[in-house]
């Protein structure tokens, strides 16, 4: 079935990669349900799309606020009657040492990449079970994989999320469900930007890989074709991609490699 049958909600939605994943899939004619914390910015990705009052609705929510999420999916299922692809993309990074990270930042982190990623797929859950079909996508990192500094809290909430998603997809193959972990590498977004740091303040600054990262509008077009094979585990980036495949082959080695490398 082609992304034109499709109705698809996107967390994350107002910027960055979960926008240029709305404007994509709007090209192949989905039904596109759009969700962030920011009403407006939502409006302006609405407006930016092929017929915006057929095809595309606005739902803001907040993910730290998962008590809500039961009734948010209601009210997305009450927009177009059904979901067929939930793109899990909402998220905050981090960029302190773990020692200047107060708990308090560690577990708003927790918070909304991981609890309420999967309050939100438990709530979309029962629908996807009932109609026997559907696919959920988790928009992780490379971080998932692998670790480096001034992440930890991040690095943390990805890894949880490829445990409980591995198991997940175990437990939904009988209802023809299909999960799909997608790791990018650097894309050209404000996650730095609207990173936390320890006291958990806004980092403010686009890294320097970053500024120079495949911009996001063609890490959506790369991801389409991989998300309609139903791949299981996606990896997009340049060289960064690597140490994904280097960890493989030897921890040991990659951990060498990264003391060498300048993160910031």
């Amino acid at each position: 079935m082609g992304p034109e049958k499709k109705v698809i909600w996107i967390t994350g939605a107002s910027s960055g990669i979960g926008e240029a994943l709305a404007y994509e899939f709007n090209k192949k004619g989905a039904h596109l349900i759009l969700s962030s914390r920011r009403p407006e910015e939502l409006e302006r990705v609405k407006i930016a799309c092929e017929n915006p009052d057929e095809s595309v609705r606005i739902l803001p929510l907040d993910l730290a606020d998962t008590q809500s999420l039961n009734a948010k999916t209601k009210e997305a299922l009450s927009m177009f009657g059904s979901i067929d692809m939930l793109i899990n993309n909402g998220g905050i990074s981090q960029r302190a040492y773990a020692v200047n990270t107060s708990m308090e930042t560690v577990r708003r982190i927790m918070e909304v990449n991981f609890f309420g990623t999967i309050a939100l797929t438990n709530a979309v859950l029962p629908h996807m079970i009932e109609q026997n079909s559907g696919h959920i996508v988790v928009i992780s990192s490379v971080m998932g994989k692998i670790g480096t500094r001034y992440r930890s809290a991040y690095a943390a909430s990805k890894h949880a999320l490829h445990g409980w998603f591995d198991c997940l997809r175990q437990e939904v193959y009988e209802h023809d469900i299909d999960v799909s972990l997608v790791c990018p590498g650097f894309v050209k977004t404000n996650v730095t930007v609207n990173a936390l740091t320890g006291d958990g303040d806004k980092y403010n600054k686009m890294e320097k890989a970053q500024k120079s990262a495949m911009p996001a509008d063609e890490f959506a077009k790369k991801l389409l074709p991989k998300l309609a094979k139903k791949k299981e585990e996606i990896y997009i980036g340049g060289s960064e991609i690597l140490s994904v495949y280097v960890k493989r082959l030897s921890p040991r080695l990659l951990n060498m490699i990264l003391k060498k490398v300048q993160v910031t």
